[in-house]
């Protein structure tokens, strides 16, 4: 029995339920599909990006609720990369929406995730400022750099 191995495993699963993780889903033989540790994390980033955006929907936005929001979202931004370890592809068993081309195209990655971390920052800086049209301006580029990132490296459900 490797230790080691099962402690690692229990870390995991005990860091991705206090994440807020759900279960992992079933593999459609009534098997469980080893959860995905960056779920959470996606999921925190895309809770801050609505909130910024429902928020620039209202005729006065609130610079505090955009300023929280956007803290989080550049405080995760620049992680994204190091949430794709080698061995964590669809092979791995990972209920995971990643393609393969993360781990194929590592480079090609690493720039998308970069220009969404570069978005996100100049989103906060804007936010820190306090400034509605510049926040505006900001979050507007913040969604095509996720798309980017999506079209080429996420798969479709």
């Amino acid at each position: 029995m490797n230790l080691g191995r099962i402690g690692g495993a229990l870390a995991l699963v005990l860091a991705a339920t206090l994440a807020g993780c759900s279960s992992g889903s079933s593999d459609g033989n009534g098997a469980a599909a080893a959860e995905n540790p960056r779920e959470a994390k996606f999921k925190a980033i895309a809770k801050a990006n609505k909130a910024i955006t429902e928020e620039l929907k209202k005729d006065a936005p609130s610079v505090d609720t955009i300023r929280t929001n956007a803290t989080t979202l550049a405080g995760l931004s620049s992680q994204v990369p190091s949430w794709f370890p080698t061995g964590t592809g669809p092979e791995s068993g990972i209920d995971t929406e990643a393609k393969p081309a993360i781990w194929e195209q590592p480079a090609e990655f690493s720039t998308a995730a970069g220009n969404f971390d570069t978005a996100v920052k100049a989103l906060n800086a804007a936010a820190t400022g306090g400034d509605i049209a510049a926040i505006r301006t900001a979050a507007a580029a913040v969604g095509p750099t996720c798309k980017g990132c999506h079209d080429k490296f996420r798969e479709k459900k």
